[in-house]
């Protein structure tokens, strides 16, 4: 039997201007980022209110079509023994749907703790708290998405 070595877009993608797009999946909403095209910062891009996986997946893949990504990335959470939680489960599913919908490949990324993390961040940055009440989905979805562009970076 042959090895295959893991697809790694980031290296695949080196040298070619290629946007990633990655997902905060939610029960209510998803949070959308988008990375520039040399791979190396994460803005948020939207939230889309859920309706259905099949309408959200549509939706999603239109805007990685319109944002010319060459990537979506979903954010998966895990339990504390790393088995994917009933979220994560759910991500799981919303990516497959993704896969139906889209050519392009589509990637599940650990996203434990991002919705804090960006809700931190924001604190940190002097947000003020009526501001910071809104929701955290895409600046979550942002720390997903350069949680991983950091570790696919080369060292």
């Amino acid at each position: 039997m042959v090895e295959v070595a893991a697809f790694d877009p980031v290296q695949y993608f080196r040298g070619v201007e290629v946007r990633i797009l990655a997902i905060d999946h939610g029960e209510k909403r998803i949070g959308i980022a988008l990375s520039d095209s040399t791979a190396t910062i994460a803005s948020p891009l939207k939230i889309i209110q859920h309706v259905s996986r099949i309408i959200d997946a549509a939706q999603v893949a239109e805007l990685a079509m319109q944002n010319e990504a060459g990537l979506i990335l979903v954010g998966q959470s895990f339990d504390e023994d790393g088995n994917p939680n009933l979220a994560g489960r759910r991500a799981a599913r919303f990516a497959d749907e993704l896969r139906n919908q889209t050519n392009l490949p589509v990637e599940l990324w650990d996203e434990s703790f991002s919705t804090q993390i960006a809700r931190s961040a924001r604190v940190e940055l002097g947000v003020s708290r009526k501001k910071r009440a809104g929701h955290q989905d895409a600046f979550a979805a942002v720390v997903i998405l350069q949680s991983y562009l950091e570790a696919k970076r080369k060292p």
